[in-house]
């Protein structure tokens, strides 16, 4: 009986299933229940021999090799609406048998190119309600031949792995709706011989580009499977491109049209074909010709208008189609940009600008302007420094014997940032295309080149650097003679100047404490008017109320013409009446509150006046006792 007995007991120990779930054995096979349970990871003591297991509505946060580890048998796995956000590589690496996979309603925010390796039998992928932005190109391939239903609906994807998904030949079902898809590639679903429903519903697809697989019609008996295709929601633009569904004449009645103005908000199959159309390129504005020195950067441009959008092309001076490379890149919107440019890229550039109704093309002229390059062979490539490019100008207008009794160049009306650059008219003999003006400071190596007209002969330097030296050189640009030359150059002369010093701030403070000066004198004078006028008023006002009072004049004396003075008779002395009480609040003798006011004005005066001193005198000399006379004064 021993043996026996030890079998069962370890045939029990071996189907123990975990605690918190719920195993089942029927026909042969083991399923493990673990939903709703508050499972924080997936339980470590799973029977291996499991084919189903269950672990849905939890708040498991990420999955590895660990926990299915051994689990060849297992068929059907589902871990939706958990809190996954990562899934470890290889962590279905021994799932080999497994059929379905539930992994909807979680946080994916990502698929790796071995987050899905092992299950190679795979036929049912479920991916809905996460928040996948991004799917490795290889996340699909070991179950390419097996997949039969993929969704990736409801997640924020605007590219997914088109490569993979058409090459799934058994693939019947595949669900993008609710993405952010804006464009398909042409023939993505051209091998899809077995694909019955295709729903690319909410998407922001403005445009359909043909495809076999949408001529399959939903009764069409001769298809090989019929195609259930649901595209409505996208904003779809009406116009000669999707012309060729709207003559596949489909049943769908959902599917509006966004665009264009007039079509917008109508049914897609209720539009007539005639109303599909497009326009043709018309190249509203390029750049006609350029001129730019060896060396700089070139920037062409070029815009077309059409429907739809025009797809913009270069072609060079040598016939061959510009492409994108290390030195010239062309960008979507039509400008060709060259980063250096040498004396090969000068010549003729044609932009073409083409869409289904036609093209429209517009030539560009390219100039490259050589650089000079002296005869004096010591400099080694690097850049002149301030006396570099003097010293090899005037060897080489020694050299050219054109030197003459006054400077051909003169440097003019100098201030502290600017100088007016003059030059005569030159050798008449010698045709100029452009005059070009080359200088540099003892502040600065940097050679500034400065392009004119060969019409004047005259040009203001600006934003130069205060206090600095500057040498300074003119050539001439004549034509080129044939369209292999390159641009000839001439030296006119050079000239040497000296910038002016920054201004002192005295100046600036006088005007400044003028200023206030006089804005205190003018206040002064107005307080002081406007006093005398308040104190008037207030004398007169007390004066009118108090007329029934006596009033005593003393020491009255009346003016004759050198006469004398008549006597004045003596009044018998009477009690004096009440004074009245007076309106100003100093008594100041007999100017009373006359005299006050004109005090004050003066006072106003006078102290402007020794602040006007005292600051100037603060501003200008800088002496020592000028603070205490200024604070004196103010006081």
């Amino acid at each position: 009986m021993a043996p026996p007995l030890l079998l069962l007991l370890l045939a029990s120990g071996a189907a123990a299933c975990p605690l918190p779930c719920v195993c089942q054995n029927l026909s042969e096979s083991l399923s493990t229940l673990c939903a709703h349970r508050g499972l924080l990871f997936v339980p470590p003591n799973v029977d291996r021999r499991t084919v189903e297991l269950r672990l849905a509505d939890n708040f498991i946060q990420a999955l590895g090799p660990p926990d299915f580890r051994n689990m060849t048998g297992l068929v059907d796995l589902t871990l939706s609406r958990n809190a996954i956000t990562r899934i470890g590589a290889r962590a279905f690496g021994d799932l080999e048998s497994l059929r379905s996979l539930h992994l909807d309603g979680n946080r994916l925010v990502e698929l790796g190119t071995g987050s899905l390796r092992g299950p190679v039998n795979l036929q049912h992928l479920i991916l809905s309600g996460n928040q996948l932005g991004r799917i490795a190109p290889g996340a699909f391939d070991d179950f390419l031949e097996s997949l039969e239903d993929l969704d990736l609906s409801y997640n924020n994807l605007r590219q997914v792995p088109w490569a993979g998904i058409g090459a799934m030949p058994a693939l019947h079902t595949l669900n993008l709706d609710h993405n952010l898809i804006d464009a398909l590639p042409p023939g993505a679903f051209a091998q899809l011989g077995q694909l019955s429903r295709l729903d690319l519903t909410s998407n922001r697809l403005a445009t359909l580009a043909p495809d076999p697989l949408f001529s399959r019609g939903r009764d069409a008996e001769a298809s090989p499977a019929p195609l259930v295709l649901s595209f409505s929601g996208n904003p779809l633009h009406c116009n000669c491109e999707l012309l060729w569904l709207r003559r596949l004449a489909r049943p769908d009645d959902l599917e509006t049209c966004a665009s264009p103005p007039g079509l917008a908000g109508r049914y897609f199959w209720a539009v007539p074909e005639g109303e599909f159309s497009c326009e043709p390129p018309l190249i509203a504005r390029h750049t006609q010709r350029l001129w730019v020195l060896e060396g700089q950067r070139a920037t062409l441009r070029c815009r077309a208008l059409g429907d739809p959008a025009p797809t913009m092309h270069w072609v060079g001076p040598d016939d061959r189609l510009v492409g994108n490379s290390s030195r010239a890149r062309a960008f979507p919107n039509g400008t060709l940009e060259i980063g250096v440019t040498g004396a090969g890229d000068a010549g003729g550039y044609t932009c073409i600008a083409t869409n289904p109704a036609g093209e429209a093309t517009a030539r560009v002229e390219l100039r490259v302007l050589a650089l000079p390059h002296g005869g004096n062979s010591s400099a080694e490539g690097g850049r002149p420094g301030p006396s570099d490019i003097a010293a090899s100008a005037r060897t080489a207008a020694e050299g050219e014997g054109t030197l003459e009794s006054e400077p051909a160049v003169q440097v003019t009306e100098v201030t502290a940032t600017s100088g007016l650059v003059s030059w005569g008219p030159g050798r008449p003999a010698d045709p100029v295309w452009m005059f070009q003006i080359q200088y540099n400071s003892s502040e600065d190596e940097t050679l500034i080149y400065r392009i004119v007209p060969a019409s004047s002969h005259h040009f203001l330097l600006k934003h130069l650097v205060p206090g600095a030296d500057y040498d300074l050189c003119l050539l001439a640009l004549s034509p080129a003679a044939g369209p292999s030359d390159l641009t000839a150059t001439r030296l006119l002369g050079c000239a040497h100047f000296s910038t002016l010093p920054a201004s002192p701030l005295c100046h600036a403070l006088q005007a400044h404490v003028l200023g206030g000066t006089l804005t205190v004198a003018v206040g002064g004078v107005l307080v002081a008017a406007l006093l005398v006028f308040t104190v008037a008023l207030l004398v007169r006002g007390r004066g009118a109320g108090n007329g029934r009072l006596p009033l005593k004049l003393s020491h009255v004396q009346s003016q004759t013409n050198g006469g004398p003075s008549p006597t004045s008779k003596a009044h018998p002395p009477r009690s004096p009446p009440p004074r009245p009480q007076r309106s100003c609040s100093l008594d100041l003798g007999d100017a009373g509150c006359y005299g006050y006011a004109r005090r004050l004005g003066g006072a106003w005066a006078r102290r402007s006046h020794s602040v006007h001193g005292g600051l100037l005198g603060a501003g200008c000399r800088g002496v020592g006792g000028s603070a205490e006379q200024l604070e004196e004064s103010v006081v």
